[in-house]
């Protein structure tokens, strides 16, 4: 069995990977705070002279000199960030379990519990396991279907180097230190510790411990209990005592009684999962195991399995992101190596921001925190390596931080030389303004959204050919664009960036107006929003990836970074940009659908603002098509994407964004909230139209929909609650005789969209027409907390 068949449980903070093993089970453990290296950050000062001269060579097409000097004098020269890293293993030993039947594993994605069973010799054994949202430690239940029969012995590992495992108080504990990375050496100190309650007839027992295992002996049921902590305090504090926060962690769970704990951790958890829930149909496939339904899924659809796993991209948010705790890593919170594919850090331009995509849609909004935090740190680092690098004001992002919130450019100049991470995160504050109308947070936010784009402001600089205000260097990530020197990622002015500058700007405007502050700043932005590079259209057709007319229409690049303004951005949009659209769409069909797990997630996404409903699902069909370490077993051999056997993302390897980025395009093929009005089933495919149901979707706007169902892929039912109450504006695929038809001025200020971009059309292409649905406006009236059955 490989590591991505085992199952995840998380409560933010712990990990565990659950393989159900009867004889031996191996939970593969993770805390979030254990990352090599130790508060640090890393801007290269050489940069400063550097970038004038870069600049004046990309003007002058000489692109090979400007990388090589990006690479050698403003990446990094200390370290390119630390790694996230494993805890360790706890394997529990089960004796005379060679021959076992009625063999079942599960994760309950009701209950964020993983259940192994099985029969040997006449006794059915269950283990349960927990990574307990109320008591902060990882909980193992062992029982038996006749008394005396629970016998294990329970033993740390891991890969670890210099690490301590010993006996204490019938407690097995083990002490370690993370690892050295690029000359920068592991501070984090951690450590696990271990006990079990026993019970016997009514006496209840700990388990002894000796050389470091825990062993139980004919218990008739029994409860280990593993806690994990570490030194970590915040990104520049690492003083904490992980010793006596392990210690509390582990007697506090063990005076509690464990079905009451049980029950707790239930409820907490259900408070996230239960606020939203998809129903595409029957389940016409439940004699299948998941693995098997994947397999099922190449040429039979299964409706079921797609709602399942828009419900495990929720349960996975839920699971590594929770209040108080980091952001999820590349890897969520599960990861089982030393040194993992890019470190398991936060990659700035694209995969950080796509882990959270369905927060605010499928009503995890809390779940942004560790996020929001993680901005908040880097604007503080990023102030540093913006004055140390570009000599400017503001903040600076560039594609990857960590832990320690680096914030200079890490890697080569192929992939690290981009400035514009800030703008991306920034949107996400903004984001959140819209779904919740908090001013208070957006009051709070305002200040690090004006230091992400005055810092950019400062950077913008003329382009010799027209004019335009572009960034320089610049590079779309992380593709390659045509030069006299060969295939190069570095240039000036890329699409990408000047649509983030562009919605950045257009933010921090609104939200000077809604907070009634900085109004000369407002008009400022206003101003230099009109000097900006435009989009252009190319020769092909194609929306442009680069200033100059450079794309190759066989290019298939994981990125379609210049599609930003279609999504997540809203520039883009087919009532109010049609021939944006059709460009987009050009693009898009030349990239074509097969990349990796994550770059698929995107293309749902993307299709359904197309409001191409079938082709969308065409991409969820892809990303569900089974990929493990065993593809050619099954006669697979795509090697690109897909799902490993427990619904894990294949980049491959693993990637979590790709489950987020999947969830979050399935919300928005049944409704969309950015384009001026709440679209009900705006890109509903063929397979999902007999009937569905889905509750507790969230808008921009600050209205739930509480319930909406449909059949043959026209709505029945639909009841929405307004909590900021103002206009509600719809967009329906079929009229309503008892609702108003919407009166154009009448616009929820939440809704508002930006002014249209500026556009320069190259193509000598002839555009089709964009054939849109026919489709009905309505404007409803409503009241702060007032729910309204609509149909």
């Amino acid at each position: 069995m490989v590591w991505t068949d085992a199952l995840p449980l998380g409560n933010g903070r712990l990990g565990a990977m659950v393989y159900g093993i009867p004889a031996v089970e191996r939970l593969q453990l993770n805390e979030e705070t254990i990352w090599t290296g130790q508060p640090n950050n890393n801007p290269n000062p050489n940069a400063k002279a550097a970038i004038p001269i870069i600049q004046k060579l990309l003007f002058a097409g000489k692109y090979q000199e400007a990388q090589d000097m990006a690479s050698y004098k403003v990446m990094s020269a200390t370290n390119s960030g630390m790694a996230y890293q494993t805890f360790g293993n706890v394997y529990i030993s089960t004796p005379n379990v060679s021959q076992y039947t009625n063999y079942k594993r599960e994760l309950s994605l009701d209950s964020a519990i993983a259940v192994t069973s099985y029969t040997v010799d006449g006794v059915t054994y269950k283990r349960e396991v927990i990574t307990s949202f109320s008591d902060n430690v990882i909980t193992v239940k062992f029982t038996a279907s006749k008394p005396g029969k629970i016998t294990f012995n329970a033993n740390f590992s891991t890969p670890h180097d210099d690490v301590i495992i010993t006996s204490e108080n019938n407690e097995s504990v083990l002490q370690g230190v993370s690892s050295k990375l690029e000359n920068c050496k592991g501070k984090v100190r951690f450590m696990g510790r271990m006990a079990a309650i026993a019970k016997t007839g009514n006496k209840s027992a700990n388990a002894i411990s000796n050389d470091g295992i825990i062993s139980v002996k004919n218990a008739d049921e029994a409860v280990l209990y593993i806690s994990i902590a570490t030194n970590f305090v915040n990104y520049q504090n690492i003083t904490g005592d992980e010793s006596s926060k392990s210690e509390q962690y582990l007697k506090s769970a063990m005076l509690h009684d464990y079905e009451k704990s049980r029950a707790e951790h239930v409820k907490l958890f259900q408070n996230y999962m239960h606020r939203t829930s998809l129903y595409l149909g029957e389940d016409k496939y439940s004699d299948l195991t998941t693995d098997e339904r994947l397999i099922n899924f190449e040429k039979h659809d299964d409706n079921w399995l797609v709602s399942t796993y828009f419900t495990f991209g929720r349960y996975l948010l839920i699971c590594c992101s929770q209040p108080g705790g980091q952001a999820a890593n590349l890897q969520g919170i599960w990861n089982d190596k030393l040194e993992p594919a890019w470190d398991s850090k936060y990659t700035t331009n694209i995969n950080l921001e796509m882990n959270y995509w369905p927060a605010e849609p499928t009503n995890l909004t809390e779940l942004n925190e560790p996020l929001f935090r993680l901005i908040k740190e880097v604007s503080k680092t990023g102030t540093v390596s913006a004055r140390t690098m570009y000599d400017k004001d503001g903040w600076v992002l560039h594609h990857n931080t960590d832990i320690w919130r680096i914030t200079g450019a890490v890697d080569h100049a192929t992939s690290g030389m981009w400035m514009t991470g800030g703008a991306w995160v920034c949107s996400h504050l903004w984001q959140h303004y819209l779904y919740t109308g908090d001013r208070e947070f957006l009051k709070a936010a305002y200040p690090i959204m004006k230091g992400a784009a005055k810092f950019l402001d400062e950077m913008l600089i003329k382009e010799p050919e027209h004019g335009w205000l572009v960034i320089s260097p610049a590079v779309s990530p992380e593709n390659s664009h045509p030069s006299p020197d060969g295939m190069l990622p570095i240039t000036y002015g890329t699409t990408m960036d000047n649509e983030l500058i562009y919605e950045l700007f257009n933010n921090v405007v609104a939200a000077s107006n809604v907070l009634s502050e900085d109004s000369d700043l407002a008009k400022h932005y206003t101003e230099r929003l009109k000097l900006l590079s435009p989009i252009q259209i190319g020769h092909w057709g194609q929306l442009q990836e680069w200033i100059k007319d450079w794309d190759d229409p066989s290019d298939n690049h994981r990125h379609v970074s210049h599609l930003y303004g279609l999504f997540p951005g809203t520039q883009i949009s087919p009532y109010r940009t049609p021939e944006l659209l059709e460009a987009a769409r050009t693009s898009l069909i030349h990239r074509g659908d097969p990349s990796t797990g994550w770059s698929m997630g995107w293309k749902v996404c993307l299709w359904a603002r197309l409001l191409d409903g079938n082709h969308a699902y065409k991409l969820i069909h892809n990303q569900l098509s089974l990929t493990d370490d065993r593809f050619l077993a099954y006669g697979n051999v795509k090697k690109k994407g897909g799902t490993y056997r427990n619904l894990f993302d294949a980049h491959p390897p693993f990637q979590i964004d790709g489950n987020f980025g999947c969830t979050a395009g399935i919300a928005e093929m049944l409704m969309q909230s950015h384009d001026g009005c709440v679209a009900l089933l705006p890109a509903l495919p063929d397979v999902w139209k007999e009937q569905g149901t889905v509750k507790g979707l969230k808008t921009r706007g600050g209205f739930e929909i509480i319930t909406m169902s449909w059949r043959k892929g026209k709505l029945t039912s639909l009841v929405v609650k307004s909590e900021l109450g103002g206009n509600l504006r719809l967009r329906l695929n079929a009229p309503i005789k008892s609702l108003h038809k919407a009166r154009g001025k009448n616009i929820n200020p939440f809704f508002a969209n930006y002014p249209a971009a500026q556009l320069i059309n190259n193509s000598d292409a002839k555009q089709s027409k964009i054939s849109l649905p026919k489709t009905y406006l309505y404007d409803i009236n409503t009241e702060k907390g007032q729910i309204i059955r609509i149909l």
